[in-house]
């Protein structure tokens, strides 16, 4: 039997500083933005990232995207 894997949503998820611990190590919460098109390149995705890390007045790490998909058996 072949499975189907349907694309659902994707989110994209910035890493943004939100303090420091204990030890002065920074500590980062992340921030997401759902309604991602499903069909939006990788680069476009990361160039809104950028554009989004401009705006943000404390700094950032890493990107992430959440994709939800559904499968089915055919």
């Amino acid at each position: 039997m072949a499975v189907n894997k349907v694309l659902n949503s994707i989110s994209l998820s910035i890493e943004v500083q939100s303090g420091t611990d204990a030890t002065g190590h920074p500590v980062y919460k992340k921030k997401s933005f759902s309604g991602v098109k499903l069909d939006a390149a990788a680069q476009n995705v990361f160039d809104v990232a950028e554009a989004v890390k401009a705006v943000l007045s404390n700094p950032t790490r890493d990107y992430f995207l959440s994709e939800t998909s559904k499968i089915s058996n055919i």
